[in-house]
């Protein structure tokens, strides 16, 4: 054994773990630098939301400026503000400038999706533990293996019905 602690690192379990550290850490920036994107779009989202709310209110109130004091009077202050909601919002939604943004913030976040992943994988492996994709794999086996006996305890029952009338 060696007295250098760096020399740890060159063998052994140990060796392993300092690479899989390497790729994490390496993933971890990454992700940090799609995180800060996601966060840009994010917040760039809900600054169009809340300028839309806004313009929208102000003109509520313009339309209808008093407070409803009969339930007429409130189902119309309802109507007009409903209908200046909906025309506001849509037009938002329709934008070209929430759509690339909204595109945007949907990438970053299936990016960051990916990195997370990725740095599971990569402790499972560490720990000798199956990923995902392994455990989906085995999860699609036994549902194929089910079926299969399900349909052979069908046909098993069926003979044994023949035979047995």
């Amino acid at each position: 054994m060696s007295t250098k602690p760096q020399a740890l690192t060159s063998v052994g379990p140990m060796r392993n773990f300092a690479e899989n550290s390497k790729k994490i850490a390496a993933q971890l920036i990454d992700a940090n630098e799609d995180l800060m994107e996601f966060n840009k779009h994010l917040t760039e989202y809900y600054k169009q939301l809340t300028d839309t709310w806004m313009e929208s209110q102000k003109k509520v109130n313009f339309k209808a400026p008093e407070i409803p004091n009969d339930t007429e009077q409130y189902e119309a202050y309802k109507r007009v503000w409903i209908d200046i909601f909906d025309n506001d919002f849509t037009e938002l939604f329709d934008s070209e400038k929430f759509g690339k943004n909204y595109g945007k913030l949907v990438a970053n976040e299936l990016e960051l999706t990916k990195h997370w992943n990725s740095i599971m994988n990569v402790m499972l492996k560490s720990a000798n533990l199956p990923n995902k994709e392994e455990l989906d794999e085995v999860y699609k086996e036994l549902h194929i293996l089910r079926k299969r006996i399900s349909k052979l305890e069908s046909e098993a029952h069926k003979k044994v019905k023949r035979t047995g009338e």
